[in-house]
């Protein structure tokens, strides 16, 4: 999973044009706020912030994830079979320190650059030694971003997303039903996962009071009217905040930011 992503933030750097963050999202996952929410309400914020959960408290993963060592067929097999366990284990890397958490995040364009081409070759080293660890993308770019002076200060400790867990928690969360709305909405998250196939009642939901949006159809906002006014040219993009139409999900998504980069002792809490 960490090779994909890193292989799709390439992409992005060599062919998608201007942009400020990279999000990683799955198909469990579902947004919570229109399109022009997340652009009006970005477009204001500094672009070097990356949120990202992250604790260097790694706890049971040591014994469970950081000492073992395995071998993942999938990456250099076509077919996909279990990873193979070694008996031996090693001990915790003295080079850089371990940092866990979310698999999902926001990641300024600047810290992808430096993950993608690992000037000082820390991000290459990391990525080394998580080959050999299970759940790589809960540490890899934790793990990145926590060891680099660079961008270890950049950190918000927030995934952007609502996840109900259970108590105590499993290896997943539980897939979330109709009785999970209205604490989705008070979390003034822009999305939320996991989302089952088969039950649409509450992707129905969410799109007729969250979104706005008609069966089969898009999202309604100003980048909608930019690009039917530009079809002839589908590298043309909203360009003037002017053009967005925020509604209440910008609101609720401005008042989660502000309150992560506001709280007290915000600049003494990265990477602890």
């Amino acid at each position: 999973m960490v090779a994909n992503t890193l292989h799709a933030a390439a992409i992005l750097i060599k062919e998608g044009g201007d942009w400020d963050w990279f999000i990683n999202l799955s198909a469990s996952d579902y947004p919570l706020v229109t399109q022009d929410d997340i652009l009006y309400t970005l477009a204001t914020l500094p672009r070097e912030l990356n949120f990202i959960e992250h604790t260097s408290d790694i706890g049971w993963k040591e014994f469970q994830r950081a000492r073992p060592v395995i071998i993942d067929p999938g990456l250099y097999s076509l077919k996909k079979s279990d990873v193979f366990w070694v008996t031996e284990k090693r001990s915790v890397p003295s080079a850089f320190k371990l940092f866990t958490g979310s698999a999902w995040m926001m990641l300024s364009h600047q810290f992808i650059e430096y993950c993608i081409w690992g000037w000082d070759n820390l991000p290459r080293t990391v990525l080394m030694y998580y080959s050999n660890f299970l759940s790589s993308p809960e540490g890899y770019f934790h793990t990145v971003i926590c060891n680099a002076p660079e961008f270890k200060n950049t950190t918000v400790n927030h995934d952007l997303h609502f996840i109900s867990w259970d108590n105590p928690p499993k290896q997943h969360p539980h897939f979330l039903t109709l009785d999970d709305f209205s604490k989705m909405v008070n979390s003034n998250t822009p999305f939320a996962r996991k989302f089952v196939r088969d039950n649409p009642a509450l992707l129905d939901k969410i799109d007729k009071e969250l979104l706005g949006r008609e069966a089969n159809g898009f999202v309604p906002g100003g980048w909608t009217n930019s690009i039917e006014a530009n079809l002839s040219d589908p590298k043309e993009f909203v360009k003037d905040l002017k053009q967005l139409r925020p509604g209440p999900g910008a609101e609720r998504l401005k008042r989660l930011i502000s309150g992560l980069i506001s709280a007290e002792g915000f600049d003494k809490k990265h990477c602890i």
